[in-house]
């Protein structure tokens, strides 16, 4: 018997490895199991982390189908699970009309080495991007970007990639098997705004490029793995994603109005653009090795 999980296929003696962890061991929270098959079968992030979280979602998709049995959970979900509850943060609604040159040169934070101006980047978001925002999951970027004089000025979020896009899938030319190996080589602009009482021509375009020049650099520091393609999703019923295109950023055409979820062809949910960004003139190559 094999079976595939998240991307592993899982032989009948996979499955009873698993089995005799779990009985061996009684006492073990699903999160020390999940810790102990990592260690055992060597997943591991390119930065030597222990894969825990793909375990545990790889264990409980197991227990699901039946195929085996964990330990019921300790506690609910952890702080970081849960939707995240933020708190304000007093920031200056001063309007800001100046010409871009009276701003620069920008100020672009990546604040996974600058957390402490997390709390603020955090509110922005979740007050002025009609998405909102109640936290990040998997790999990803936060941006914070202030003028010369400390203000902030905008908020960018990259996480991501789609599972599957047609066009986007259509234009790079790789296979279903090459899309799952490859992946996390791309990353997705899930969040942008530029705060409401801003208003400066060509600002979003100019953040924009600003932002993707570092972007394979910030990547490669936080995760130790390349980054090749940007994608965005522009909600068409909102916006024209002209800024995007004045950054060079490429229009690949329209979403079918379907999530992963519609299996059936029946939810029906707004038609966006898609537009990319290489970041590597060989993305293809890399993309579809």
């Amino acid at each position: 018997m094999t079976v595939k999980v998240q991307g592993r296929l899982l032989g009948a003696e996979h499955l009873q490895e698993l089995r005799q962890l779990i009985a061996g061991h009684p006492e073990w929270s699903r999160r020390r199991l999940s810790e102990a098959l990592c260690r055992r079968w060597e997943w591991r992030d390119p930065k030597g982390q222990l894969q825990d979280m793909a375990a545990r979602a790889m264990l409980l998709k197991l227990h699901e189908r039946g195929l085996v049995l964990l330990p019921p959970p300790r506690r609910g979900a952890s702080n970081r699970m849960r939707q995240k509850q933020l708190c304000p943060v007093t920031h200056s609604e001063e309007p800001i009309q100046d010409g871009l040159v009276a701003l620069r040169p920008l100020v672009v934070r990546e604040l996974s080495q600058c957390p402490e101006e997390r709390d603020l980047y955090e509110w922005l978001l979740h007050e002025y991007h009609y998405l909102g925002y109640t936290g990040a999951v998997g790999l990803n970027l936060k941006y914070l970007v202030c003028d010369r004089r400390g203000r902030p000025l905008s908020c960018l979020l990259f996480g991501s990639a789609a599972w599957k896009c047609q066009v986007r899938d259509q234009f790079i030319g790789w296979s279903p098997a090459r899309r799952q190996a490859h992946l996390q080589q791309i990353t997705s602009n899930t969040r942008f705004v530029v705060l409401p009482w801003v208003r400066v021509p060509r600002l979003a375009s100019h953040i924009l490029s600003l932002v993707v020049r570092r972007l394979r650099q910030d990547w490669q520091r936080k995760y130790a793995r390349p980054l090749q393609l940007v994608e965005t999703f522009v909600d068409t019923s909102r916006f024209r994603g002209l800024c995007y295109r004045a950054a060079n950023w490429l229009d690949l055409g329209q979403t079918t109005g379907r999530t992963r979820q519609d299996r059936a062809h029946r939810m029906a949910v707004p038609v966006k653009r898609v537009l990319v960004y290489p970041l590597d003139r060989q993305f293809r190559r890399h993309l579809c090795a």
